[in-house]
């Protein structure tokens, strides 16, 4: 089954966008894909992982930054340029968010923040 498209991952403590393309990857197959053979990110795109408490990028070939919402869609850990053959996770994640590098910078994105899905 194929990631679903939805449309936008807002930072709304923040108002800023995360995403502005955003697939939902839910299904079994679609979360153990994940970005797997993504040779690039567009800016603006997104992946939710859901559910996904961890994460890792074995055989990716792009770096991507992480965050991982706990089940209200905050933010309870965060991996900025997470390279290729990693893996990473947070204690109260319940979903995963994958976006590209320097997201999380250019958004000021931190623990705490409440992310909305639209």
């Amino acid at each position: 089954m194929q990631a679903q498209a939805s449309s936008t991952a807002l930072n709304a403590t923040r108002a800023v966008a995360l995403a502005t393309e955003l697939e939902v990857a839910r299904s079994l197959s679609a979360r153990t894909r994940g970005l797997l053979g993504r040779r690039a990110l567009p800016p603006g795109y997104g992946m939710l992982i859901d559910p996904c408490p961890s994460v890792h990028t074995w055989f990716m070939s792009i770096p991507i930054d992480v965050i991982f919402l706990d089940r209200e869609n905050r933010v309870v850990g965060l991996r900025r340029n997470m390279k290729p053959f990693r893996m990473a996770g947070a204690w109260r994640g319940a979903r995963t968010l994958e976006l590209p590098v320097g997201t999380i910078a250019a958004t000021g994105t931190s623990v705490g923040d409440s992310v909305v899905f639209g």
